[in-house]
């Protein structure tokens, strides 16, 4: 009973902040779920309500997508996520979780202190690209996006608009992989199930508290996301080398 409402606190906080936000139900959700499932079942679980949520979202953001954007970061993705493959194959995952660790957090410091680039199609392609190798590699599609989108001062409602609708895209495309290739357990769907209740109650929160977050407290929340992204990934990674 413990474990049941430890889970549904879980999914309630990476809910609230999913729907505020547009991003984060990974970063918030799957090292504690990693406590009570299976690596796989985590993700699975994650995958799942993370869809839930962009589904029931996006018809309330539309207005605010940038579809000419989407549709780069999306076909840039597609692009990347066989490279990430090739990665996950070929390279010592370890070392390489390492490394995006240390960048991650690096490169959201310089964000903190005002790293600033100019948005091109080139970039927005290129995104995408790393976007979908870092999901099929470490399983991470949020942080190059964040990273990007900070650093190019996009307003809160298209950051929160444009990632909704990429994860419907992306996370589809990884949960149809993961049930055709690895497969699933009915322990996945029931737990879903069981947390769906939680994750409408999590949508009405953080609907709310979206609305009272202004420019400025939504990009020092993106910060404190990408560096919490970024020591997770680092004690992950240094916990597998002990």
């Amino acid at each position: 009973m413990q474990e049941l409402f430890l889970y549904f606190f879980i999914i309630l906080a990476a809910s609230i902040l999913q729907t505020s936000t547009g991003f984060g139900f990974s970063v918030m959700a799957t090292p504690f779920l990693l406590l009570l499932f299976s690596p796989q079942e985590a993700m699975q679980i994650n995958i799942i309500l993370s869809l839930v949520i962009s589904f029931s979202l996006i018809w309330k953001v539309r207005q605010d997508i940038d579809v000419a954007l989407l549709k780069k970061v999306m076909i840039g993705s597609v692009v990347g996520a066989p490279f990430g493959s090739l990665l996950f194959a070929l390279v010592d995952v370890t070392t390489f979780k390492l490394l995006i660790a240390i960048l991650l957090i690096g490169l959201t410091i310089l964000l903190i202190k005002n790293l600033s680039i100019q948005q091109t199609r080139s970039r927005d392609y290129g995104v995408g690209f790393i976007s979908g190798m870092f999901t099929t590699s470490i399983g991470m599609a949020g942080p190059p996006l964040l990273l990007y989108f900070a650093s190019t001062h996009r307003n809160k409602e298209t950051i929160r608009a444009v990632s909704l609708a990429y994860y419907i895209f992306i996370y589809l495309i990884s949960l149809l992989s993961q049930v055709i290739f690895e497969g699933t357990s009915k322990m996945v769907w029931v737990y879903s199930m069981y947390a769906l209740p939680i994750v409408f109650l999590g949508l009405i929160f953080g609907q709310m508290l979206f609305t009272r977050l202004n420019q400025k407290l939504f990009r020092i929340l993106i910060y404190v996301l990408l560096v919490a992204a970024g020591f997770i990934l680092l004690i992950q990674t240094i916990w597998t080398m002990l």
